[in-house]
């Protein structure tokens, strides 16, 4: 007997598609976890018999042979993946980190094979599993060093944001963003730069780096008759707050806090719905001094980071030697789960 698709039904309907869903995914991460884990003991079994029997190069070439005969059904036993999961094993100095199970075999060996310090490690592992980067978005955001990028961010957040949020949201905002996805001369205006950025808007969202979504540009706010234009506006999903973006083409202007001050005190009381945090304001600029940003934003009372763009990869070289202590790294890293 035919059931009538009535919207009780297709409530059911949904909430047992929702369901499976639900399972399919547990089921996925639990042999994601099994895997990885597989991986790390066959690591530790060849590093094991290289060091007691003292075998070679050859034996890997061998037991990939041999395995692959074994289990013809079954990828992942090729020689360089056996070097990887050796490799692996090795890396974290005989210590499985819980988190490497959450992500991609693929994944971790990116993670592995590009990043040489543990706490850069541990970073790129938390980001992945907290924003669910591709593949191919990790290795941009490696190469183009949102570690660094992110721990030498200048912004006020200290003294600007509550305790709850503030660490999430320095981890939300760069030091500088590379839009090598733009198709720019070296000099342009900013309303060249504004129309290229919406031209790519999923690459730009890509770069800031997470959990964003694009909201308008050119945001209109209208206060006692007078119209304000924000350039860019967007939302961050998990600070749960809007983020106001200026751009300039030029060298950072102490001037321009006050002005992304008055943008956030008005989006706060005209846009932000009550169980929203207070908007935050990333200031983006071709070039900034870095004692020149940290005078402007010392008596700031609104949330403002001060960041720079390229047009091409580069790292900064005034952030070599810059990056925080271990312990302060570690500290900030808590609140990436």
């Amino acid at each position: 007997m035919a059931i009538q698709r009535s919207d009780d039904y297709q409530n059911l309907l949904g909430a047992v598609k929702e369901r499976i869903r639900s399972a399919q995914y547990a089921a996925l991460k639990v042999v994601n976890k099994e895997l990885i884990t597989l991986y790390w003991e066959i690591g530790q079994m060849i590093v094991a018999r290289q060091e007691v029997a003292g075998w070679g190069r050859a034996v890997v070439e061998q037991l990939s042979l041999d395995l692959r005969a074994e289990f013809p059904g079954i990828s992942g036993f090729s020689a360089t993946n056996l070097w990887r999961m050796r490799a692996f094993y090795q890396g974290y100095d005989g210590k499985l980190p819980p988190m490497v199970g959450e992500i991609g075999w693929t994944h971790n060996y990116v993670i592995l094979e590009k990043c040489k310090d543990s706490l850069e490690r541990e970073f790129y592992l938390r980001m992945t599993c907290k924003f669910g980067w591709t593949k191919n978005v990790l290795i941009h955001q490696i190469e183009n060093k949102t570690y660094e990028k992110t721990l030498t961010s200048q912004t006020n957040f200290d003294g600007a944001l509550s305790e709850e949020i503030r660490n999430q949201a320095k981890l939300a905002v760069k030091d500088e963003y590379t839009f090598d996805f733009l198709e720019l001369a070296d000099e342009h205006s900013e309303r060249q730069l504004e129309q290229a950025i919406l031209g790519k808007v999923e690459p730009f969202l890509r770069e800031m780096g997470g959990m964003f979504t694009f909201v308008g540009s050119q945001y209109r706010l209208e206060i006692s008759g007078e119209e304000y234009f924000i350039d860019l506006l967007l939302y961050h999903r998990t600070l749960k707050c809007l983020i106001a973006v200026e751009l300039k083409i030029g060298k950072f202007l102490p001037e321009y806090v006050g002005k992304m001050q008055f943008y956030l005190a008005a989006l706060d009381d005209l846009v932000r719905l009550p169980e929203e945090n207070p908007a935050i304001g990333i200031i983006l600029c071709k070039s900034k001094d870095r004692t020149i940003v940290e005078y402007a934003l010392r008596q700031s009372n609104k949330p403002i980071g001060v960041a720079t763009y390229q047009i091409m990869s580069t790292v900064p070289p005034e952030l070599e030697g810059q990056l925080p202590e271990p312990e302060q790294v570690a500290k900030l890293m808590e609140d990436i789960s």
